[in-house]
C-alpha cells in the first residue's frame, strides 16, 4: 500500500475554498507577552496550557507555538508562512526570510534585549581580545564564535543548556548571555564586558508567501496592527471641555504627540479639546488642567496608534 503524505499545515479553512496564513507563534518567555500584543491588535488567541495550537478568531489563520530559536528555519522552509521571533535567533540560525516589521518588545519590558560578553567580577578579562584560548559557554554559539572571528580571537566555545549565569568561573571563563536588565547577571556577580547583539522580536515572512498576493497582505495587515498596539503602549488619551478664554492656556501646557484636536460645542463659549499623551504623565497633568480651567476630563485607554 503506497504510502500517503500528510498534507502540510492548514493552506486553506478546512473547506478548500480560502486560503488560509499558516503562522508561527513563539513558545515559551515570549508567549506571554505576545499573546497580550496580539490581542491588543485585534487577534483573539487562545490556547490550553498543553496544547501547540491555539484557536483564533480569524478563519483565515492557523498558527503553531514553536520556540524561538526554531522559527527562523521553519519560516525560511516554508513550514509557516509567517512567524514572529528575535532578531538573534534569526542571526543564530542564518534563516533566509524576509523581514515585515521590528517589533521592539520582549518578555518584560518594551525594550530590546542585550546579548552580553560577561564575566565574574574579579575576572581579569577586560575586552574581546582577553579571551585567546580561553572557554565560553552561551545558547549562541553560531553568534559567538562569528563574533570572536570578526575580532581575531581564537576561544572554545560551547553550547549552554541553561543555567549559564552559574557557569563562571568553576566551568567557563565567560559566558554570552542575554540581558534585559542586567540584574540577572549582577545576581550571580557578573559584570558585562562587552555587548554582542542589541536584538528585538521581529514579524518575519516565508520569501514565497511574501511575494503572493494575498498572503503579502494578510501579512502586512498584521505588521500594521502590531505596530499600532507598540506604539500604544504606556500611552492614553485625554478629553475636556475648556472656555475658550482658558484655550490657549491649557494648550500651551498639553504634551502632545502633534497638536491637540479642538473642536466647537454648541454652547460657542466652549471647546472639546483631544489629545494622546504619555501614561505617566497623567498624575501630575490632571491637577494642573483642573487648575487651568479644564473641566469634563477623562482618560480613556489605547489599544492601537496608527500613524
Amino acid at each position: 500500500m503506497p504510502t500517503q503524505t500528510a498534507p502540510s499545515a492548514a493552506t486553506t479553512n478546512g473547506t478548500g475554498d480560502a486560503p488560509v496564513l499558516r503562522l508561527g507563534l513563539p513558545k515559551g518567555s515570549l508567549q506571554e507577552s505576545t499573546f497580550d500584543l496580539l490581542d491588543k491588535a485585534g487577534y483573539s488567541f487562545s490556547v490550553r496550557s498543553r496544547s501547540y495550537f491555539p484557536s483564533i478568531d480569524d478563519d483565515e489563520l492557523t498558527a503553531m507555538l514553536v520556540r524561538a530559536q526554531e522559527m527562523g528555519k521553519y519560516v525560511q522552509d516554508g513550514v509557516f508562512d509567517a512567524g514572529i521571533t528575535g532578531l538573534d535567533w534569526i542571526a543564530e540560525t542564518n534563516a533566509d526570510v524576509h523581514v515585515v516589521a521590528d517589533l521592539v518588545y520582549s518578555k518584560a519590558s518594551m525594550r530590546p534585549v542585550r546579548w552580553v560578553l560577561a564575566v565574574p567580577e574579579d575576572s581579569d578579562i577586560q575586552s574581546v581580545q582577553d579571551l585567546e584560548g580561553k572557554r565560553i559557554a552561551t545558547e549562541v554559539v553560531g553568534l559567538t564564535r562569528r563574533w570572536l572571528e570578526s575580532h581575531g580571537v581564537s576561544a572554545e566555545v560551547e553550547f549552554s543548556w541553561g543555567a549559564t549565569e552559574v557557569k563562571a568561573p568553576d566551568l567557563v571563563d565567560a559566558i554570552v548571555e542575554v540581558t534585559e536588565t542586567g540584574n540577572s547577571l549582577r545576581a550571580n556577580k557578573l559584570r558585562i564586558v562587552e555587548v554582542l547583539l542589541s536584538s528585538n522580536t521581529q514579524l518575519v515572512a516565508n520569501k514565497a508567501a511574501w511575494a503572493d498576493d494575498w498572503k503579502r497582505e494578510k501579512i502586512e495587515n498584521l505588521a500594521l496592527l502590531l505596530e499600532g498596539a507598540i506604539r500604544a503602549e504606556g500611552r492614553v488619551g485625554l478629553k475636556m471641555n475648556v472656555r475658550r478664554t482658558d484655550l490657549d492656556a491649557v494648550v500651551e501646557r498639553l504634551p502632545a504627540l502633534r497638536n491637540p484636536t479642538v473642536a466647537p460645542l454648541f454652547d460657542e463659549e466652549w471647546v472639546a479639546i483631544e489629545t494622546i499623551i504619555e501614561e505617566r504623565q497623567v498624575r501630575t497633568l490632571i491637577p494642573e488642567l483642573k487648575r487651568l480651567g479644564a473641566e469634563g476630563i477623562f482618560e480613556y485607554p489605547l489599544n492601537k496608534m496608527i500613524p
